[in-house]
């Protein structure tokens, strides 16, 4: 028998699982054409097994594709350094960094100070010039020289106490922070060219001494603890002469920047 099916009628239904129970029906029954030409009762036992199963298997539910869940978008990508720099406000727009020379004796602050407000161990008072920038701090009680770093941006802030003659801080002391790089800044460890085993410790007394009397005002002071205790102690006649000659002028100013 030929297995066109052209002319049977057409498949009930629409759907994908009406042609699948069709095309099974249509299957087993060229089988049974087959197989009755050879015994018709073997071929409709045989035939009648065979529909069962194809039927069987053609109207199973198909197998289920794979479910996509759907994915939300992500956000956008956060940085999360910059959001941190922006919402941060303690974060400094760069370090400025203390320089001090002691072969040169001058010194130099190279950046430009912050002032991240009052906190723990920084509750000083600061001082500005008429152009709002920070020239000075004024120690607060409980004050420490790296929470004043951080709060003014300081890369170095033990720097500070080296600038202005000093080991240790004490509350109400005015810190000089601001130098100006043309005027002389005198050494506070050890004069230049100082010799080996040169005796630091009355040369620093005697620093520390000028830096008060500076503080005070007192400019005949520090002229007598000149003369009497440091002068001798510079090796270099030029850097003593560049000193003795601010002493003369009573130039209070450049004292305190060379002194205090």
């Amino acid at each position: 028998m030929d297995d066109d099916h052209s002319m049977l009628p057409p498949v009930p239904g629409n759907t994908p699982s009406a042609h699948r129970v069709w095309a099974c029906a249509l299957s087993a029954a060229g089988l049974y054409a087959r197989l009755s030409s050879m015994n018709r009762t073997l071929a409709f036992a045989v035939s009648a097994a065979a529909l069962a199963l194809m039927l069987a298997a053609c109207t199973s539910a198909p197998s289920t594709a794979p479910t996509v869940e759907a994915v939300e978008p992500s956000a956008a990508p956060v940085d999360v350094e910059a959001d941190h720099v922006t919402a941060n406000s303690d974060a400094c727009k760069g370090k400025a960094w203390i320089y001090t020379s002691s072969v040169h004796m001058n010194a130099k602050l190279r950046g430009k100070l912050q002032d991240l407000g009052p906190r723990k161990f920084a509750d000083g008072i600061i001082g500005r010039d008429d152009e709002g920038d920070i020239v000075s701090y004024t120690v607060a009680a409980g004050d420490a020289p790296y929470a004043i770093g951080d709060r003014l941006c300081i890369e170095n802030p033990l720097a500070m106490t080296h600038l202005n003659h000093t080991r240790t801080i004490q509350p109400g002391q005015v810190l000089q922070l601001s130098p100006d790089f043309e005027v002389p800044w005198v050494p506070y460890i050890s004069p230049p060219e100082a010799p080996g085993g040169f005796q630091q410790i009355p040369y620093q007394h005697g620093i520390e001494a000028m830096s008060a009397a500076a503080d005070a005002g007192d400019v005949d002071a520090m002229r007598a603890i000149w003369a009497d205790e440091l002068a001798a102690m510079f090796a270099n006649p030029d850097d003593r002469d560049v000193i003795a000659q601010v002493l003369d002028a009573g130039d209070l100013d450049a004292l305190r920047q060379m002194f205090s």
